[in-house]
């Protein structure tokens, strides 16, 4: 009798791997889902051993070398989405271990972003939870109409916040490291230099891919240049941000507030300052979770695993 394909679900923390059909898969399968973060280590190579597929669910856990060198049954990693920062795919391959991806969508980033942004504009979490608590209204909103939104990138995800801002009536500027004036009119924006963007805008959003050249992209300085009623917005990567530089900004008042949607550590540790200051609005890194993008993820999470079963995998990614 064939043994069950023994498939692991790293960070499912909503449990949706329970109630996904993989019966296309033509194996017997044994799903593990791991409903809580495991940091990597011991623990975590413990759990997925004697597992010869395992499934990332975006960045949440770092799979490098040293991991993947422990765990000698995987032959087929799936992430979700199309790149992953958090593997080391070179070494995935040298260890003879297939990678793949899948497809997703951008709109529910643009859409959180904006959700975030009018959340902390207009103190909505503090105002729901005043409302419950049998008193009435005690803040002052900031308007869009008028304010000047400054994206930190305008790629896909930058330039859809550009073209929402725009239509609140936000003068919109943009800054990147290789932003010219012909992509920024393609985009709808004005191209300003870094020092100007920090110095003018009242929404700060950031839209940059996590890099070497991009960690810590926004330190003292940056916040130091804005103004006291501006606030930071950030649905793209926790690394962009010297997170205690931020802390202090916020602690002193040096900018309004911060919406955050992601960590330089996730699940954010409990305990962290982030979350004892009353000028933040904090999510659990949901920007692409809706229920769209979950099922495209797992559509192709089965379609890349019954691809692996017949010996013509999928989606793969390279070094």
């Amino acid at each position: 009798m064939t043994e069950p394909l023994r498939i692991a679900v790293l960070d499912d923390y909503q449990g949706i791997a329970d109630t996904v059909d993989w019966t296309p898969i033509p194996r017997a399968t044994e799903i593990t889902s791991l409903r809580e973060h495991i940091a990597p280590g011991p623990a975590l190579v413990e759990t997925l051993a004697g597992h010869e597929v395992v499934v990332a669910m975006r960045e949440r856990t770092p799979l490098d070398a040293t991991l993947l060198a422990q765990l000698p049954d995987l032959k087929l990693l799936v992430t979700t989405g199309p790149f992953n920062a958090a593997i080391d795919v070179a070494a995935a391959h040298r260890l003879g271990i297939t990678v793949s991806g899948t497809g997703g969508a951008i709109t529910p980033t643009v859409e959180h972003t904006w959700a975030l942004i009018l959340g902390l504009q207009r103190h909505l979490v503090v105002e729901d939870q005043r409302i419950r608590d049998g008193l009435w209204q005690s803040t002052i909103g900031g308007d869009l109409h008028g304010a000047t939104l400054g994206l930190v990138g305008v790629g896909r995800i930058g330039s859809r916040v550009a073209a929402i801002g725009t239509a609140f009536g936000m003068n919109v500027i943009a800054w990147s490291p290789n932003l010219t004036d012909e992509r920024a009119a393609k985009a709808g924006v004005v191209r300003v230099e870094r020092e100007a963007l920090f110095a003018d805008a009242d929404v700060v959003s950031l839209h940059m891919v996590l890099a070497e050249t991009t960690r810590g992209l926004i330190g003292p300085a940056e916040l130091g240049a804005m103004k006291p009623s501006a606030i930071l917005v950030n649905t793209s990567r926790g690394g962009l941000v010297d997170e205690p530089a931020l802390v202090e900004a916020l602690h002193s008042n040096q900018i309004r507030g911060a919406a955050l949607d992601v960590y330089q550590h996730e699940p954010l540790p409990p305990g962290n300052p982030l979350t004892s200051l009353p000028n933040t609005l904090l999510t659990p890194h949901l920007g692409y979770v809706t229920q769209r993008v979950m099922s495209i993820f797992y559509r192709d999470i089965v379609e890349d695993i019954a691809a692996y079963c017949t010996g013509s995998p999928l989606r793969l990614l390279t070094a």
